[in-house]
């Protein structure tokens, strides 16, 4: 397919995507009155423009897939008029620019109540589930028997936190250095997708101040390699448990992930393994 052809299709995708998503918010979502004499399904082109503060007639243009230039705070806007989803969004970015949006770190604190059904099956391995910030939103019952996440404030369930300031875990790590040292990196990695966003910055500002590991590795290069998961650990009967994990996708677009640890029976923990990530 020609350049041209394929160009004109995605104009016409996105013509068909926005009036289908425009036609299924109601007018009293937006707080608008739907009126007795209303024929419009959804909202009329005239209050979406409104909305998200453009003209009728550059709106109409936009709509009808015209050649015209959008920018990032329009596209925004509209997705927030028309009530977007993540996935949906990223959908009309890709078709009016052929880019997702800049990510921004939207910190879920919560999963779906499968998504737990899940965690809970895998017992008796551990399992969480973190955010782009390596907060804990949801885990197992073996994880919590680990790492004590059940008693603890909601602030001090980050996984990070917990390695650099929790000095009882410290303790139960025998390879803490090196193990803190790669999962810093990792997070390194993480605060790339959200550079600019204000939740990462400002935890990694209150790490610096609460940890001066943190603060010294955090200025260092990076020369450690990566790790999402810690290595090996003490149980409660004095034995050193080498671990393995693997890490599965939740929702990439709250960027959510499950950690899922498994004793290594070889004594070969995960940071013996060669791919990053695993």
């Amino acid at each position: 397919m020609s350049p041209v052809k394929s160009l004109a299709r995605t104009r016409h995708e996105l013509a068909e995507f926005v009036r289908q998503r425009r036609e299924r918010v109601t007018p009293a979502e937006v707080g608008l009155p739907s009126g007795p004499r209303r024929r419009t399904p959804g909202l009329r082109r005239e209050e979406v423009a409104a909305l998200a503060g453009v003209g009728i007639t550059w709106y109409t243009w936009f709509e009808q897939g015209r050649d015209i230039n959008v920018s990032e705070t329009f596209l925004l806007n509209l997705s927030r008029v028309l009530k977007l989803d993540d996935e949906d969004c990223c959908h009309l970015f890709m078709l009016a620019q052929q880019r997702p949006p800049a990510y921004e770190a939207r910190q879920a604190t919560a999963v779906s109540r499968l998504t737990q059904a899940v965690l809970d099956q895998l017992a008796p391995c551990p399992a969480y589930v973190m955010n782009l910030r390596w907060d804990l939103v949801a885990w197992n019952q073996s994880a919590d028997h680990w790492f004590r996440l059940n008693e603890r404030a909601d602030t001090e369930r980050n996984l990070l936190r917990l390695v650099f300031r929790d000095d009882v875990l410290r303790e139960r790590m025998p390879d803490w250095e090196r193990d803190a040292r790669k999962l810093l990196a990792n997070f390194r990695c993480d605060l790339a997708v959200a550079p600019e966003d204000p939740t990462m910055t400002a935890f990694v500002d209150e790490m610096r101040r609460l940890s001066e590991p943190f603060r010294h590795w955090w200025d260092e290069p990076d020369r450690q390699g990566y790790q999402r998961g810690i290595s090996r650990l003490t149980g409660d009967d004095g034995r050193v448990r080498s671990l393995r994990h693997e890490m599965l996708i939740v929702d990439e677009h709250l960027h959510l992930r499950m950690l899922v640890y498994f004793e290594d029976e070889a004594g070969n923990g995960v940071g013996d393994t060669a791919p990053r990530g695993n």
